[in-house]
């Protein structure tokens, strides 16, 4: 059973303060590439009106040739509080597209230091900042002069084994003035492969002032919890775990603020939400939306009989029209009676 320490309790109580910027929630939703776009983040909205939510990345040196903002740069005047998220290894670039995030209603901006891809670390962006720190910190400075704003940074624990450098790093950025530190516990190489090292989290906060988020298998409450007692960390920042889960933050955050775990949606709850992810991606994306929710259809169809082919026809449709029949007929067969189970791949057939 989950259980909330007094200590922890206690420590969690008062709002998460970013520089002047109070936040009622201690659990973030993290950006995610091709994830996180407002259709997303008003799913995960719902169930967590008080947490911080996160754009994509925004690429900073393609931001300042273009004439008009990405619509992954998009926010909703409704949705406070929102940060967005940018990359570069160009102080300058970095400095002027943070004025542009501000101008568009971002509550705080982040700079992406831990993305391990290779089409980002190649260009001197993401990760590959901790192996230049003192880019990182020209970096930091521009953008804290040149917005007003807090500036916050997410990063990992190191380049690999052999160059653990979160330390120095994280106090480098610290005297920079970050005002918030997201430290993934895994180094670049690992990728998302290993355990997250959480170790390391709890090493940061013990020399930094500003506030230190835990990030790295939050995949449930209980892992959310334990990352909590064990770091020390003012707060935690789900990723992976919110993938065809839109529930998990406000599921963590409901549960730090109360005490009680929320029931889990049924399978049933899950495609309903699918088809709504479905259904608002198209609107907001035309075609281009159908083709981005294959890939968030197939992470909501687990957990039942059927699961499996279902997510094999999910995964290949053209139509917003195909995919809610898809998952309608779907509901259907649950409501007749199919009981969930734990091994989803099963041969029940959705046939087209």
């Amino acid at each position: 059973m989950v259980t909330l320490s007094p200590s922890l309790k206690a420590r969690l109580s008062q709002p998460l303060k970013i520089g002047a910027f109070a936040v009622n929630s201690r659990v973030l939703q993290s950006p995610l590439s091709g994830v996180t776009d407002m259709v997303f983040r008003r799913l995960v909205r719902r169930y967590a009106p008080d947490s911080m939510m996160y754009t994509e990345m925004v690429n900073a040196t393609g931001l300042h040739y273009v004439k008009e903002l990405p619509k992954i740069m998009e926010v909703d005047p409704n949705e406070r509080p929102i940060s967005i998220q940018l990359f570069d290894c160009r102080p300058d670039f970095l400095a002027e597209a943070a004025v542009k995030a501000v101008e568009e209603g971002a509550d705080t901006v982040d700079i992406n230091m831990g993305c391990p891809v290779n089409k980002i670390t190649k260009n001197g962006g993401g990760s590959s900042l901790l192996r230049q720190p003192e880019v990182a910190e020209a970096i930091v400075r521009e953008v804290v002069k040149a917005v007003n704003v807090p500036v916050t940074v997410k990063t990992r624990i190191g380049w690999n084994d052999k160059e653990i450098t979160i330390l120095d790093f994280a106090k480098r950025m610290e005297d920079a003035g970050a005002q918030m530190i997201t430290v993934h516990g895994r180094t670049r190489a690992q990728g998302y492969n290993g355990n997250a090292r959480w170790e390391w989290i709890a090493r940061v906060k013990e020399i930094l002032s500003i506030p230190v988020i835990g990030n790295g298998d939050i995949f449930s409450v209980e892992a959310a919890v334990k990352c909590l007692e064990q770091t020390g960390a003012d707060g935690v920042m789900c990723s992976r775990g919110t993938l065809g889960y839109p529930f998990l933050v406000g599921e963590v955050d409901y549960f730090l603020k109360t005490g009680e775990l929320l029931p889990p949606p049924t399978p049933i709850q899950r495609l309903e939400c699918a088809r709504e992810h479905l259904q608002a991606l198209w609107e907001y994306k035309g075609d281009r939306g159908v083709r981005q929710a294959r890939k968030h259809m197939t992470w909501y169809a687990k957990g039942f009989v059927g699961a499996a082919d279902l997510r094999g026809q999910l995964s290949a449709v053209e139509t917003v029209n195909q995919g809610l029949d898809l998952i309608d007929r779907a509901i259907e067969q649950l409501t007749k009676g199919y009981e969930p189970e734990l091994d989803a791949e099963s041969n029940f057939a959705f046939v087209s």
